[in-house]
């Protein structure tokens, strides 16, 4: 944005405001100089914006720019001929033009800074020629800069403040395409995965232990489809941008609205049933168990056969234990553990606890730890993460009326602080049917 370019609103203000320092003051020529760029440096350029009087088709485009030493020295001196055109200088009663001097001499001059809130914006110049100027006339020639020193300020702000979302939009808009191109690239790999993975499944025995690998992948696949669609299906939802006249964009509010922070998660509306978490968990495992071997951790699942029913919303439990079996993994050294146990049940709510011996979550940390894409001191470590599965698994557990219980260190391992994550549920009986928003 180009400082010295305003709107015809804040044309219109400084122009009323010379002519109250002319009729109101006695002034007999005001200008208003605006800074190119926000800065007090004695090399800023100023461009003269609004003189008074104007008369026919004068205008300020006869004022040179100068540089804001140039005026504090023309402020001193004569020398403030040099920035008033010939039709102005005119109309300051002079006899002789050898005399010139010392009639501008004799005009009294005041230059006001054009400053709020520490930003320099520019200079209000103002002379008359027949009176000192009072103490009560200085302070209301202030104030007149004043207010057009707060007009532009605002007037600032707001252009500011319109590039950034702008550029916002367009960054998001971007972003947004990038997005589209990857879930549509993304399309024909995964159907080649499941078209390979139903093919394996047919060449192995119903006895091959693999069967279940094969199977979990092809779940997993199934999952990854159902998020893809359900991306589309959102994404079309979503309030679609107008621009007019390349001015902001307007957002069309006949859209659903959509809550951002669930998007692709389960809606905070969703119906809760009773769910047996063994039917979630088990096929977690599958998974979990064989990123385990890989990476030598022990994972050793301490669930008694029967689990209580909780209430609460399959996918949503899904994505829950999901993130925090990742964690574990994740976050855990080859030769460590990761432990799947059941906690002691409080207050008519089921606790799954996760735990590891990890390398545990700092006290500094706890406090954030659930923040969306807050990872603390794991953010300086070779360990890539987005700071969301943390954020995401507590938002859905609160959306149930549960919570997640952070415990580090856990002494579940003399050699590492580990940590245990419990996902506290509602069990089956007390709760109703529905969440709230």
């Amino acid at each position: 944005m180009n400082n010295h370019i305003s709107s015809p609103e804040f044309t219109t203000l400084c122009q009323s405001q010379l002519s109250l320092l002319s009729h109101g003051l006695g002034a007999v020529w005001s200008v208003i100089y605006l800074a190119e760029n926000i800065s007090e440096d004695e090399q800023t350029q100023l461009f003269p914006f609004v003189i008074y009087p104007q008369e026919g088709n004068q205008g300020f485009w006869e004022l040179p720019p100068i540089k804001l030493a140039e005026i504090w020295q023309a402020s001193q001196s004569y020398f403030i001929a040099q920035l008033l055109p010939d039709y102005l200088t005119s109309q300051i009663e002079t006899q002789k033009a050898d005399n010139w001097q010392l009639e501008v001499a004799k005009t009294k001059q005041l230059i006001f800074p054009l400053i709020h809130q520490e930003t320099f914006m520019g200079l209000l110049v103002t002379g008359r020629e027949d009176r000192e100027w009072q103490p009560h006339e200085h302070q209301q020639a202030e104030e007149i800069a004043r207010t057009i020193a707060i007009a532009r300020f605002i007037e600032l702000q707001y252009g500011w403040t319109r590039n950034e979302l702008l550029q916002q939009e367009n960054l998001r808009q971007i972003e947004h395409d990038r997005l589209d191109n990857l879930v549509h690239q993304l399309r024909n790999p995964l159907t080649a995965l499941r078209t390979f993975g139903r093919l394996l499944l047919k060449r192995i025995l119903p006895s091959d232990s693999n069967g279940k690998l094969v199977e979990s992948i092809l779940a997993q696949s199934d999952r990854f489809e159902a998020l893809l669609e359900q991306f589309e299906a959102e994404s079309e939802q979503l309030p679609k941008i107008n621009r007019v006249n390349n001015s902001l964009p307007l957002l069309e509010t006949k859209q659903r609205n959509i809550d951002q922070s669930s998007f692709l998660l389960p809606s905070s509306t969703a119906e809760l049933h009773p769910v047996d978490l063994k039917q979630i968990i088990e096929p977690l495992l599958i998974t979990a168990s064989a990123i385990a071997l890989e990476r030598n951790i022990e994972l050793v699942n301490h669930l008694p056969a029967i689990i209580p029913s909780v209430i609460g919303d399959l996918a949503a439990l899904r994505e829950i234990f999901n993130n925090l079996l990742d964690n574990a993994l994740k976050y855990t050294a080859s030769g460590g553990k990761v432990h799947l146990d059941l906690a002691m049940s409080r207050d008519k709510m089921l606790g799954i606890a996760v735990q590891d011996t990890g390398v545990g979550i700092p006290f500094a940390d706890q406090e954030r730890i659930f923040e969306r894409h807050y990872r603390g001191v794991q953010a300086q470590g070779d360990i890539t993460g987005t700071g969301l599965g943390l954020a995401i698994a507590q938002e859905l557990a609160l959306k149930m009326r549960g919570e997640i219980e952070l415990i580090s260190p856990n002494n579940l391992s003399k050699d590492s602080p580990g940590t245990t994550f419990i996902v506290w549920l509602p069990s089956i009986s007390g709760l109703p049917a529905k969440i709230d928003n």
